[in-house]
């Protein structure tokens, strides 16, 4: 993860040190974990998007819905993820090359069937899932029950879009 950003006081002109009851070390690894959540949902995000530009099929109508409402739920996410992140101190990865070195979603080349986009979106979001779950055993030693409670939030998302998707394939 990148240096911890300075706080600016703007009358004194010096770096803030931030004392929210959380040590510097603990608020730097939950930040890393928070990186890789938000390079996980922006990865989704952009391929939900890009699956609901080009399903085709005679289930476009549903999935094209389904997956609009997805992908805006999701990017509803990443403002949450990335304001937690510079809660705690640290600047936001916000590139491409970075979410490409810090997410564990694969991109998909190609028009996949529409049916595989389901399977291929039911993986993103248990990889997300796993990713949030992941970031839990920091939040906890750290005592950060806001990340806390956002991971809880977000895993309650992915698990329930993963379980809906997978009904899909039955």
């Amino acid at each position: 993860m990148a240096k911890e950003s300075s706080k600016k006081n703007g009358s004194k002109g010096g770096a803030v040190a931030i004392d929210i009851g959380i040590s510097g070390k603990d608020r730097e690894k939950i930040a890393d974990g928070l990186a890789r959540l938000l390079a996980d949902t922006y990865s989704l995000y952009l391929k939900t998007h890009n699956f609901h530009w080009n399903v085709e099929g005679p289930m476009f109508n549903t999935l094209h819905l389904m997956f609009m409402e997805q992908y805006t739920e999701l990017w509803n996410a990443l403002d949450a993820v990335a304001e937690r992140i510079r809660s705690l101190g640290y600047p936001a990865p916000g590139t491409y090359s970075q979410f490409a070195r810090l997410t564990s979603i694969e991109e998909t080349e190609g028009v996949p069937e529409a049916m595989d986009m389901v399977r291929l979106l039911v993986a993103g979001h248990e990889a997300v899932a796993r990713t949030a779950r992941g970031t839990f055993p920091a939040a906890e030693k750290g005592g950060d029950e806001s990340t806390a409670d956002l991971l809880t939030q977000r895993l309650q998302v992915h698990e329930k879009t993963a379980w809906m998707l997978r009904s899909l394939l039955k």
